[in-house]
């Protein structure tokens, strides 16, 4: 996983945001990105969540969300989402903008991308490889806040006693990803 990531030196320059709506096994996926990277993924993206994402996104990046199904800086998200989904990529390998999240979770969700495909590890066992070994439930909460899932891979974090966990996507999403990755088996539908 690429977690390079160049930081604009002024961050009040309004920034260039693009986005589109992908097809993916687990449903549309909302893709956006900046100049710096892919920025956000966005699951369940009918039209409703889609256009408040974008309002949300809009807001907190300072530029209005442009669809851009063909840009540029979309075109490598979208084939190595599709790449991973048809079981042929394991890693990405993209630019991400990090702008979205700060702090702990940003430490969190960076140690995140070093967990390998096909792998899980428990909201304790990332606290303590960040050096936060009591820091389990906010673990958790960064999960919950990460804007880059599946790429930034929160589906793979599961309870210590063996449970699943949650998910912002849904746990049937992340059982779904967690098959396809080989870790549960394969849904029978």
């Amino acid at each position: 996983m690429n977690a390079n990531v160049q930081v604009r030196p002024d961050q009040q320059d309004p920034r260039q945001v693009v986005w589109a709506v992908v097809a993916s096994d687990i449903g549309p996926l909302l893709l956006a990105a900046t100049d710096d990277g892919l920025v956000s993924v966005g699951f369940h993206a009918t039209d409703a969540v889609r256009d408040k994402a974008l309002e949300r996104l809009g807001s907190r990046l300072g530029a209005e969300p442009l669809h851009a199904p063909d840009s540029p800086l979309l075109a490598e998200p979208i084939r190595q989402l599709a790449a991973y989904f048809a079981g042929e990529r394991r890693d990405f390998e993209l630019p991400l903008d990090w702008s979205l999240i700060s702090g702990f979770n940003r430490q969190v969700l960076r140690e995140l991308t070093t967990v390998p495909y096909g792998a899980v590890v428990g909201y304790g066992d990332l606290a303590q490889r960040v050096g936060q070994p009591r820091a389990a439930q906010a673990v958790g909460m960064a999960m919950g806040a990460n804007p880059l899932p599946v790429v930034v891979p929160c589906h793979r974090v599961v309870e210590s006693d063996g449970g699943i966990g949650g998910f912002g996507g849904g746990l049937e999403t992340k059982r779904q990803l967690l098959a396809l990755e080989g870790v549960l088996p394969q849904p029978l539908f």
